[in-house]
């Protein structure tokens, strides 16, 4: 295919492909299931399932209600956060290093340890504290005393 002309009956993939794509990885790895696994579920090659969760190849209607029943969540699972996403790029932008987040072995191993706190007064604290931590400055006022004191 030339740069910038498209062969009829191609489609391009667009940002709400890269989006569910994403959102098939994240439940994908919530489960932890391998890519290779997913793919002989839906009788495809492990790397199919690869350009699906890039964006790369468009996920069909009944293709994505195959992998909702797979990863054992609604089709609506796979939208969520695309309206807003849509209507401002900078909350796009949000939205898409939170989902690379959400799927990175930090965020998975994060999120496992949160949801093993029984304690809503617990979780609540330990949210405060990374809000403040996470707040502009915090980072530095905290490390700052141990660089002092240590050397």
């Amino acid at each position: 295919m030339a740069r910038g002309i498209r062969v009829m009956g191609e489609k391009a993939t667009s940002s709400v492909d890269k989006h569910v794509g994403g959102r098939v990885r994240m439940r994908r790895q919530m489960l932890a299931m391998s890519q290779e696994k997913l793919g002989t579920a839906l009788g495809l090659s492990f790397q199919q399932v690869q350009k699906y969760e890039r964006g790369m190849n468009r996920i069909g209607a009944s293709r994505l209600q195959q992998i909702s029943d797979i990863l054992q969540v609604p089709v609506s699972f796979f939208f969520e956060e695309t309206a807003a996403s849509a209507s401002a790029p900078h909350e796009a932008d949000f939205q898409a290093r939170i989902a690379e987040f959400v799927s990175s072995p930090e965020g998975l191993r994060l999120i496992a340890a949160f949801e093993r706190i029984k304690s809503a007064a617990l979780r609540r604290e330990i949210v405060s504290f990374v809000k403040t931590i996470g707040s502009e400055g915090a980072v530095q006022s905290i490390i700052e005393p141990y660089r002092t004191h240590n050397g």
